[in-house]
């Protein structure tokens, strides 16, 4: 199946802690159904030092569940569903349900 949500997109949180912000996904994990988004669900890391990294307490990107983010509309800015349709030339785009809008293509 294609993907609904890929990586650059940009998304709104559904559900959680971080309900209702905004952010581009940074990476998507297939296997597990889970996105990073870039600066949403920071959690605290404790990191060894290294010969390249002093260590220390570090903040970093958590993942969210793929079913708590939603596309934002590239018309209107709300949270949207997305579909898929060929385009006259053939080619398979996704486009907001909201408007009608092209998100890639």
């Amino acid at each position: 199946m294609a993907a609904k949500i890929k990586k650059g997109d940009k998304v709104i949180v559904l559900a959680g802690k971080e309900k209702g912000r905004t952010g581009e996904v940074t990476k998507v994990v297939t296997a597990t159904g889970r996105a990073f988004v870039a600066g949403i669900n920071m959690v605290k890391r404790h990191t060894k030092p290294t010969q390249y990294d002093p260590g220390g307490i570090k903040d970093v990107e958590a993942s969210l569940h793929l079913s708590n983010l939603a596309i934002v509309d590239p018309k209107t800015g709300e949270a949207t569903r997305v579909g898929f349709k060929f385009l006259e030339d053939g080619k398979k785009v996704r486009f907001a349900k909201k408007s009608g809008e092209v998100i890639d293509g």
